[in-house]
């Protein structure tokens, strides 16, 4: 019989994440736009928003005290935050044209090379690079840093950053989103308060802005609640990266495909990995695998260790040491899966959490900080005397369609659905996509939601390798150099059906990277199931465990990873 990890969902739903505002009106907290998640998207939003109140102070003096809130979950703006990272610069000089140069923004250098190799076990062939992955004029960036960059910005312009902040739940009065609240502080493990609680707010807003990134359980929510959800599902990716010194510098970006994934239909392997030279004497490497495989003994995490014992890879890190590893999902759905409308009323959504990203050119980024510019225009239109909420938030979808990123995500719609096909097979499809712009095929492909495919056991894991401390590390020690800090006896914050088969367990356990899941010796039950034991304290809320069965919610303001480098 097969088993999915859909048939054993998470006990949530979207309407846990949805109440009426609670607090008495005079304790609100009122704020002119509520924006949630210090990413590239929401600190784009609250950039744009000030430079509008420094053109039209009459207006913003209309919108209160705090004009504009962003509230960050991390323990700081940048704390959550991870990519490759290769940026397009685009989008960030749209949005500080004629206030910031290129060599003023963040960057580790431009892209002066680049190599695309297909891997087997021993070597490394050079091939053609894709027209999608071309990355001339490009920038190497670690999005922590850009982040935290970013938020300065915003601060200056006069928008109030709110760190160690969760928004857990939208606020939903008439059918209209009013703003958001914030999730207490200072419970313990059983949801009793401890001797410094605080409870949370109420965060009333005339427009609240989503830009929780990827797995945004408010996002999810919004999307469900207004029904605003493509018909095609979202799918995502894991990748997991490492940050090193190094003793020789990198003279290029390098992309890998091929080992130490299988090609195999069964297998629904797809993925490969990134190096990047960050400076002179830093590289960044990771590996990325949709979350459609089927194999419940694949580890990014191992896989990527796997990597690093690879020749070529090998000879870059050696002599080096690493500094920091993260995680962290990756919307793939592409443009079939983007929401049907961008808005409801009183809110805007923006960047990775409902889609935005070229998954064939590996870039969000730039689609991320346009999204949230635009946003931030259509959100200052509904401030204007006389004007219409409705209409001028209803505008914001106006601008995206009419965007470069809506044809350049138009051109790629189909291009991850074929690899559902097999590597070689997805190939050749995805060279006819690029060929025709996207006119190839003539419809959507389907899209396959992650939890729904029928799991197989393998023995894949015997072949990754042993941890040496040096190369190769465990997911325990890889969690420490997360900077994850969570403490031990806050609530679980982790929705998972704790009685489940043991290839669902055994799935979740190993896709992990953070060994948050585990099943205990002759655990199974006399109904054959088993029950999963979770240590959500190691969570560096990646994300994965939501798009194969259960739900990731926000844990108490100031948890998690604490980013520096990623």
């Amino acid at each position: 019989m097969s088993v999915r990890p859909a048939d054993y969902p998470a006990p949530w739903s979207a309407s846990d994440a949805i109440a009426p505002p609670t607090d008495p009106v005079d304790e609100r907290i009122d704020v002119g736009v509520a924006i949630v998640g210090a990413g590239p998207a929401g600190l784009a939003a609250a950039i744009r928003l000030g430079q509008l109140m420094e053109e039209d102070p009459a207006t913003a003096e209309r919108l209160g005290e705090v004009p504009v809130a962003v509230l960050e979950k991390g323990k700081a703006p940048g704390s959550h935050l991870l990519s490759g990272a290769v940026v397009n610069p685009r989008a960030l000089q749209v949005l500080f044209r004629g206030r910031k140069r290129v060599d003023e923004m963040p960057f580790a250098g431009m892209v002066h090379g680049e190599s695309v190799l297909f891997l087997t076990k021993r070597r490394a062939i050079p091939i053609p690079t894709p027209p999608t992955m071309v990355n001339d004029r490009n920038f190497v960036v670690s999005l922590s840093q850009l982040g935290r960059w970013l938020s300065e910005e915003a601060e200056s312009l006069g928008a109030t950053v709110l760190p160690e902040t969760a928004a857990t739940q939208l606020l939903v009065d008439g059918g209209r989103v009013v703003g958001v609240r914030t999730g207490d502080r200072g419970r313990g493990r059983g949801g009793e308060e401890q001797a410094n609680f605080e409870p949370g707010s109420d965060i009333a807003a005339r427009v609240t802005i989503l830009a929780e990134g990827t797995q945004g359980t408010l996002t999810s929510a919004a999307l469900s609640r207004f029904g605003l959800a493509s018909e095609q599902p979202q799918v995502w990716a894991l990748g997991v990266k490492e940050v090193w010194r190094v003793a020789k510098p990198l003279d290029r970006v390098i992309h890998t495909m091929g080992w130490p994934l299988r090609a195999g239909k069964k297998y629904r392997e797809f993925g490969g990995s990134f190096i990047y030279p960050v400076g002179d004497d830093m590289v960044t490497i990771g590996m990325v695998v949709g979350l459609d495989y089927r194999d419940a003994a694949l580890s990014v995490h191992d896989l990527l260790q796997e990597l690093k014992t690879h020749p070529s890879v090998r000879r870059i890190l050696d002599g080096g040491e690493r500094l920091q590893w993260g995680a962290k999902t990756i919307p793939e759905g592409g443009f079939v899966a983007l929401p049907k409308r961008f808005h409801a009323p009183g809110l805007l959504l923006c960047g990775d959490g409902v889609g935005l990203v070229n998954v064939p050119a590996l870039k969000g980024i730039h689609y991320a900080v346009e999204s949230g510019r635009l946003a931030a225009e259509a959100a200052w239109k509904s401030f204007a005397r006389g004007a219409s909420s409705r209409e001028s938030l209803a505008s914001y979808d106006e601008s995206l369609r009419k965007s470069w990123l809506w044809n350049d995500l138009r051109e790629v719609r189909n291009m991850r659905q074929a690899f559902g096909r097999g590597f070689y097979v997805g190939g050749a499809l995805a060279s006819a996509m690029t060929v025709t712009k996207g006119n190839f095929p003539p419809r959507d492909l389907p899209t396959e939601r992650d939890a729904e495919q029928s799991l197989i056991s393998t023995s894949r894991a015997s072949s990754y390798p042993a941890a040496d401390g040096k190369l190769t590390f465990d997911k325990l020690s890889s969690v420490f150099a997360s900077g994850n800090r969570t403490r031990d006896d806050q609530p679980n914050h982790i929705r998972i059906a704790k009685r489940v088969p043991r290839e669902v367990a055994e799935l979740w356990t190993n896709m992990c990277p953070a060994h948050v899941y585990e099943v205990p010796d002759g655990a199974v039950g006399a109904d054959g199931l088993v029950e999963v034991q979770i240590a959500p304290s190691n969570c560096v809320q990646c994300g994965a465990i939501t798009a194969k069965g259960g739900r990731l919610t926000p844990p108490e303001g100031g948890s998690g990873p604490e980013y520096t480098l990623t």
